[in-house]
C-alpha cells in the first residue's frame, strides 16, 4: 500500500512514497559505502592486538600496499607507502617535504584544491601561481608551466569536475606533478608515467576507513626527496628522509607512525573483493555504470541537471547535481526527508559547494541502488517544494 502520511502539522499530505528502497543507501563522497558483502566479521583479526612492527603487522601492511601496487598496476619504478592524516596528510606530506626547489603552479577548481592553494601561499609562503576556475568548471589546463612544480586534484570531489585524462602533463616536465587522487584512483585509469606524486585516502573509492593515508613516489620524486632540503622545519610524521636517503622503510610497510590494524585488516577485505572483480578493470565498469545510471536519472528530469557541464570532465565516482529552484535550506529538506525514510544517506553537496547534491557513484555501490534513487529524488523534491 502506498504511504501518504503527512510529514507533519503543516502539510496536509506528502506526496505518495515509491515502493522500492535501496538496498544499500550509502551514498556518501567519504568515507564511501562499504563494498558489497562487506560484514565485520568476514574481517581477519589475527594482527589486531598485535605490534604493528610485529612480523605479522608488518606482513598485513605490505600485504596492503602489494595488493594496492597489484589493483592500480602501479609500476615497480613507483614507491607507495601508507601515511598518516587521510589523504590530507599524504598530500600535504609531499608538499612540505618537496616544494620551495621549483617555482609553484596550483590549480582549484573546488574546494580541496582551494585548500592547496591556501598551504602553498599562507603556509610555505611560495607565492604560487594560481590558476583556477568556478565549480563546475575546468581551468585552462594548456596553460601549465611545466618548468614549475604543479598541484592539482584529479577528480574535484566537492565540484564533480575531473581531469580528462594525463596528455596535459608534459612528458618533457622540469617540475613534479602532484596528484591528488583521492576520488580518483580505483576508478580512472592513472598514467603513471606522468605522475610524480600520487596520494589518495582509501576511505573513498575502497569504502575503507578513515585517518590513513597512500602516498606514492615516482623516481623523479625520490631523486628530489634526496637531493632537496626544504628551508623549514617538518613535523616528524612528514619526514621521509634519513641521513640524506629514501626512509625506504615506509614503502616497505613500517609506517611512520602507529595505524590501526583494524582499518589496515579492512581494506585488505575490499582490495581482495576488488581482485574478485578482475582488479581495476572491473571497479572501472561498475563506477562507469553508476554514472551512467544517474545520468539517465538526470536526463528525465528537468529540475535535475548535472554541475558539471562538461561530460568530458564530469566525474563518473563523486557526481555533483543542481537542482533547479533550490538553495541551502531546500537541499537540507530533500536530504533530510531521505535519511528519515532510510531511502538515501550523506547525499546533500559539500558546505562550499553551490546549493545541489552530490552522489558516489563509486564501484562499491550497486547500480541497482542507483536506479532505486530515481523515484526517490522526485518524492524529496516535490516534499521539499510542498514544505
Amino acid at each position: 500500500m502506498t504511504d501518504t502520511t503527512a510529514l507533519d502539522a503543516t502539510t496536509a499530505s506528502a506526496p505518495a512514497k515509491p515502493t522500492t528502497k535501496a538496498a544499500r543507501p550509502f551514498f556518501s563522497s567519504g568515507p564511501c559505502a562499504k563494498p558489497p558483502g562487506w560484514d565485520a566479521a568476514k574481517l581477519a583479526t589475527e594482527s589486531l592486538g598485535r605490534s604493528h612492527r610485529s612480523k605479522i603487522g608488518k606482513a598485513r601492511l605490505q600485504l596492503a600496499i602489494d595488493l594496492i601496487r597489484k589493483i592500480l598496476a602501479v609500476p615497480d619504478t613507483h614507491r607507495i607507502g601508507i601515511v598518516p592524516a587521510s589523504d590530507t596528510g599524504a598530500y600535504e606530506m609531499a608538499m612540505w617535504t618537496m616544494l620551495g626547489a621549483r617555482p609553484v603552479t596550483t590549480l582549484a577548481w573546488e574546494s580541496f584544491g582551494e585548500g592547496w592553494v591556501t598551504d602553498a601561499a599562507k603556509q610555505l609562503k611560495l607565492n604560487p601561481t594560481v590558476i583556477s576556475a568556478d565549480y563546475g568548471q575546468l581551468p585552462d589546463l594548456d596553460s601549465v608551466d611545466w618548468s614549475n612544480d604543479v598541484l592539482f586534484t584529479w577528480n574535484g570531489t566537492t565540484s564533480g569536475v575531473r581531469v580528462p585524462n594525463g596528455d596535459w602533463i608534459a612528458d618533457d616536465r622540469e617540475g613534479l606533478s602532484f596528484n591528488d587522487a583521492t576520488s580518483a584512483v580505483f576508478a580512472y585509469d592513472m598514467p603513471w608515467d606522468k605522475l610524480d606524486v600520487t596520494t589518495f585516502s582509501w576511505q573513498k573509492v575502497l569504502g575503507g576507513e578513515g585517518a590513513h593515508g597512500v602516498i606514492i613516489l615516482g623516481p623523479r620524486a625520490v631523486e628530489r626527496l634526496e637531493s632537496y632540503t626544504p628551508a623549514w622545519p617538518l613535523p616528524k610524521i612528514f619526514r621521509l628522509v634519513s641521513k640524506g636517503k629514501l626512509a625506504e622503510g615506509v614503502f616497505k610497510g613500517e609506517t611512520i607512525n602507529t595505524p590501526s590494524m583494524l582499518a589496515v585488516e579492512d581494506v585488505i577485505f575490499a582490495l581482495e573483493w576488488a581482485e574478485t572483480l578482475g582488479g581495476l578493470t572491473g571497479l572501472m565498469a561498475r563506477s562507469d555504470a553508476n554514472a551512467a545510471a544517474l545520468d539517465k536519472i538526470v536526463e528525465e528530469r528537468a529540475w535535475l541537471g548535472h554541475l558539471a557541464a562538461d561530460p568530458a570532465s564530469r566525474s563518473k565516482t563523486s557526481v555533483c547535481l543542481t537542482v533547479e529552484g533550490s538553495d541551502e535550506a531546500f537541499i537540507k529538506k530533500m536530504a533530510g526527508a531521505l535519511e528519515k525514510e532510510g531511502a538515501a544517506y550523506d547525499v546533500a553537496g559539500y558546505r562550499d559547494a553551490p546549493p545541489g547534491l552530490r552522489i558516489w557513484c563509486g564501484a562499491t555501490v550497486d547500480t541497482a541502488d542507483i536506479v532505486a534513487l530515481g523515484p526517490w529524488l522526485d518524492w524529496a523534491y516535490a516534499v521539499a517544494k510542498a514544505a
